[in-house]
This record gives structure tokens, C-alpha cells and sequence, in this order.
């Protein structure tokens, strides 16, 4: 993977880098890198943050899970949709609704 592909990758994830060099995706987004090597490939989901140092990348999932691989592995990513914000089951509130007098 390229400086310009992986760059363009974090610009669609909508996140922001914090002083340590970790970037974190947008909230509700995540990455997915797929690499491969030698006829094995390998996919690495749920990506939270994500740092380079030199040509490697290092990972950490949402499962706390950390990868290190090396960037010119990498052939293409995927940035998850922001999740949306559903209803939680049970009852809505319409109102008060007390007893007729």
C-alpha cells in the first residue's frame, strides 16, 4: 500500500490523529486492511486505530487484538459506514395518558 492509497483510506474513515501518531476512524467507523503474501492472504476487521512507523502499520481492533504488518502488504482497505442511531425496543412515549375523569 502506498502513502497516497493509505492516505486517501484515512481521509475517507473521517478520523483524526492524536499526539502519540495513533489515527482513529470517525465515531461508528472502522477499517478493514487485506494483505496477502506469498498466496496467503489475510484480512484484519474492525480496525480502531491505526499508527505507521516507518513501512510497517500497527492495528488495534475493537476486540483489543494488535497486528503489525507491513504496509507493502496491504493491497486494499474498507471503511465500515457510520453506524446509525436506532430505536431501542419497548414502548415510545406518545404523551400522558391518564385515567379519564
Amino acid at each position: 500500500m502506498t502513502d497516497e492509497h493509505l492516505s486517501a483510506l484515512l481521509a475517507l474513515a473521517e478520523g483524526k490523529e492524536d499526539e502519540a501518531g495513533w489515527y482513529t476512524p470517525a465515531d461508528g467507523r472502522h477499517l478493514t486492511l487485506y494483505l496477502a503474501h506469498a498466496g496467503a492472504s489475510l484480512s484484519v476487521s474492525r480496525v480502531e486505530g491505526l499508527k505507521r512507523q516507518g513501512s510497517l502499520l500497527l492495528l488495534r481492533t475493537v476486540k483489543g487484538e494488535s497486528y503489525v504488518v507491513d504496509s507493502a502488504q496491504v493491497f486494499a482497505g474498507h471503511v465500515d459506514a457510520a453506524t446509525k442511531q436506532t430505536r431501542k425496543a419497548g414502548f415510545a412515549s406518545t404523551g400522558s395518558r391518564g385515567a379519564a375523569g
